[in-house]
């Protein structure tokens, strides 16, 4: 956090808060007049501000950014447009070269040294003017996906804590592991800068398996690492996030509010392909899910919903594959997951079914594929190492 202390001064809230004012004025006329430029619509995406925030922490490592994004097919000039959208495929390409190139496996974790409010679009100036960190990590989670449509959100409060438990979807890629990372480091050095005081987590949990070289790691969060989680995600001391924040302004959380909510809803209006991956995903274990019964979830007609679908270059059935496969690599990936509870959790009456559907997506049968995984990925569930 020495990175981001100096400008926690009283000057530098201030001169934020007029930034931020000056900010919201152009989001307002943009909001208004301006239609968010956006990847295919069936494409998961993510903001120009999050994707630069990942440029600079990509630069730390002294990366040719510029070049990279040639290689990938992107346009990196539209990183100066806050309303460009990147694919999230894109990003995972993204992470997959700087890993390449830098041979850092922890780079994602350089987000910490990078962050700044702007960096979480609107949102970020939402979570500034909360009253404390609780109240910001329910903005965060309201309006996560103005930031990126690629990241499910969610907070609860536990005996020992309050949890921000984190899933990273991808498309037709999976996403890599330093995504999440990248969050979380960002989330942990963003609540300290709020605070104005380092955070002490009680833990830190990664979906991943212990990575070979956990130093990286140790310094960013200086908190008992848990690897093999169920989940990717930071369990906070209560304390600290229910404690009043100095950078709270009520005034202006209410004006952010409205901002944010506007631009949500213009950009939902346009997004109907992402509510139905929502629906489905909490629908399928309780067997395959209708058209009828997601239209009637999202209130629209049946009629409605396949225009919508269709105008997206999309349809409710390849939509409901796509989310079962993508949740199946989710649910593999999981070894306490048995190959029917897997079929029964992605709608599937029938196991048959499922095993013929898993052959298809990926040309071999789910017990070779968590096989091949294994081996590949030398899990070790459940992991845990202190903190130094």
């Amino acid at each position: 956090m020495d990175d981001v202390e100096p400008e926690s001064s009283l000057e530098s809230l201030e001169a934020l808060a007029s930034d931020n004012r000056r900010q919201l004025s152009i989001l307002s006329i943009r909001l208004h007049g301006v239609e968010h430029k956006k990847p295919a619509m069936s494409e998961r995406t993510t903001s120009a501000a999050w994707a630069s925030g990942i440029v600079k922490a990509l630069e730390l490592e002294g990366l040719d950014c510029p070049a990279m994004f040639r290689q990938l097919g992107l346009d990196f000039a539209a990183l100066d447009d806050p309303d460009a959208r990147f694919p999230q495929d894109a990003m995972t390409r993204l992470w997959q070269l700087a890993v390449e190139l830098s041979g850092n496996e922890a780079i994602g974790l350089n987000m910490a040294r990078v962050v700044r409010p702007a960096s979480f679009h609107v949102v970020g100036y939402a979570l500034m003017s909360s009253r404390t960190l609780v109240e910001g990590f329910e903005r965060l989670v309201r309006y996560q996906r103005i930031i990126a449509e690629s990241s499910d959100l969610s907070l609860r409060l536990e005996p020992d804590g309050y949890v921000l438990a984190l899933t990273v979807r991808g498309d037709h890629l999976t996403p890599t592991r330093h995504s999440a990372e990248a969050s979380m480091a960002c989330a942990l050095a963003l609540s300290s800068w709020l605070s104005g005081r380092p955070i002490q987590l009680r833990r830190v949990l990664f979906q991943g398996a212990q990575p070979k070289n956990v130093e990286p790691y140790r310094a960013t969060f200086h908190a008992p690492l848990v690897f093999g989680a169920p989940h990717d995600g930071l369990v906070f001391e209560r304390a600290d996030v229910e404690a009043p924040l100095p950078t709270a302004n009520e005034a202006m959380a209410v004006l952010h509010d409205r901002f944010a909510g506007e631009y949500l809803a213009r950009f939902s209006e346009t997004r109907v392909t992402h509510r139905v991956r929502q629906v489905l995903c909490r629908v399928l274990p309780q067997g395959e899910p209708k058209r009828e019964t997601v239209a009637q979830v999202l209130h629209l007609s049946q009629r409605t919903l396949q225009r919508r679908l269709q105008d997206e270059g999309t349809s409710f059935q390849a939509l409901l594959d796509d989310t079962r496969r993508e949740l199946a690599e989710q649910y593999l990936a999981q070894s306490g997951t048995t190959l029917l509870e897997t079929a029964y959790l992605l709608g599937f009456a029938d196991p048959s079914n499922f095993y013929r559907a898993f052959r298809r997506w990926f040309d071999t049968t789910p017990s070779e594929y968590r096989a091949r995984r294994a081996v590949s990925d030398a899990r070790t569930p459940a992991c845990t190492t202190p903190a130094p």
